[in-house]
């Protein structure tokens, strides 16, 4: 018999994190694992939009390494769990600074800060970069509170946003989207 997605467990505003604990569903920790989700929705949509190959097996990658961060947040870090939840290494880092690489050597030097969009898969990779931000905030807010974590985690989110950032700057590229300068007012 298959299960129903639907428990009525969250009806009063708890959940329960890998191993067992209720929390509030406004606990810091729910906050942080339900923005990796939606960065990770994000990233979903950006590779629907992208054309290129090895671009859209990078972005599955990087929304498997997700899910790897969305478990590690999601567990009670005082209990220990019979689950066996995903590592994330610093090889998973490493991936992120060489693909930044790769895209960087094709890109003309950046000279100014750019605006977001000049295409709309564009704009939506800005929009994911700016969930990954927030996201990073969230789990250094739970370093900040005392809530242990993997702090390779913090790393990852980092680099991911820089990754994102270069991503559109490389897409606009292949896309022959126009890089719009921010010019101050001054």
């Amino acid at each position: 018999m298959a299960f129903k997605i639907y428990t009525k467990t969250g009806d009063k505003g708890t959940t329960s994190l890998i191993g067992g604990t209720k929390v509030s569903k406004a606990h810091d920790r729910i906050e942080a694992y339900g923005t990796v989700d939606e960065l990770n929705s994000y990233i979903g949509l950006c590779r629907d939009l992208i054309q290129d190959e090895h671009t859209k097996n990078i972005l599955k990658e990087l929304q498997d390494r997700l899910f790897t961060i969305g478990s590690a947040l999601a567990c009670d870090p005082a209990k220990e769990t019979k689950m066996k939840i995903p590592d994330l290494t610093l090889e998973d880092v490493l991936l992120l600074e060489n693909e930044m690489d790769r895209m960087d050597a094709t890109l003309p030097p950046l000279q100014f800060f750019i605006l977001p969009g000049g295409h709309p898969t564009v704009s939506h990779i800005h929009i994911a970069r700016c969930v990954c931000r927030r996201t990073e905030r969230l789990v250094v807010a739970l370093l900040v509170s005392g809530e242990p974590h993997d702090n390779l985690i913090v790393q990852y989110v980092n680099r991911l946003s820089d990754y994102l950032f270069m991503l559109g700057r490389y897409i606009a590229l292949q896309l022959n989207a126009e890089e719009i300068p921010w010019k101050p007012r001054v």
